[in-house]
């Protein structure tokens, strides 16, 4: 009795870390600016208060946290799909810091303390 089940070929992990790892370099950029902009607004004027530091701290969490998500969502599948996926991924969180940064801009007063 033979089977008729077809086993499809595993990616090599050499390619799914090589994939993680150039996708690793953009989020790692979107944590880096996360950091900075944290930086420059809590050593401002005036500081930040508790609504600015959560709000800019999960900025810092976000990318890492999707990075997580992504890479755990696409590892088993093939390597042009787990780069769509962590491609996703990085659109969500360029929207998330565009949004951010927008907040910051137009409610700045409700970050900073006083």
């Amino acid at each position: 009795m033979t089977s008729d089940v077809t086993q499809t070929p595993r990616t090599p992990t050499w390619l799914v870390a090589t994939i993680a790892a150039a996708f690793g370099l953009f989020y790692a950029y979107a944590v880096w600016n996360a950091v900075a902009f944290l930086i420059q607004q809590a050593t401002g004027m005036l500081g930040l208060n508790a609504l600015g530091w959560g709000v800019l701290l999960f900025a810092v969490a976000f990318p890492i946290i999707v990075f997580a998500v992504a890479l755990g969502v696409g590892m088993r599948r093939p390597p042009g799909h787990l780069a769509v996926i962590l491609l996703t991924g990085l659109g969500l969180v360029a929207i998330f810091w565009l949004n951010v940064v927008a907040y910051a801009l137009a409610y700045g007063s409700s970050l900073v303390g006083g």
